[in-house]
């Protein structure tokens, strides 16, 4: 399952950068540095919610990537989702907005 954290609109938009709503952990190390990256989160780690009292869920931090060799896409975007790798339904939805 996935938690559900609280971000700053401020430490969303390190996380997020360029319009993007999926980013990888370790990509995210590469920006910062392996200390920065331990800092800035720290906090947000303290922010944890229940999914079920989220107003909406903007992005996701992928962890673990390496082990599950999960194959986001290139521009870390939702809607950017290989269409073998969504059903119609989202086929349908996530052409709207490309």
């Amino acid at each position: 399952t996935f938690s559900v954290f609280q971000a700053t609109e401020d430490e969303y938009a390190i996380i997020f950068p360029n319009g993007q709503d999926m980013e990888k952990i370790e990509d995210l190390i590469e920006r910062l540095g392996d200390d920065e990256a331990g800092r800035f989160l720290a906090p947000l780690w303290e922010r944890p919610i229940l999914k079920r009292d989220a107003m909406g869920i903007h992005g996701t931090l992928f962890f673990d990537n390496e082990r599950t060799q999960r194959i986001i896409p290139p521009s870390k975007r939702e809607i950017d989702w290989e269409d073998s790798s969504i059903n119609q339904a989202q086929r349908n939805l996530f052409s709207r907005y490309r």
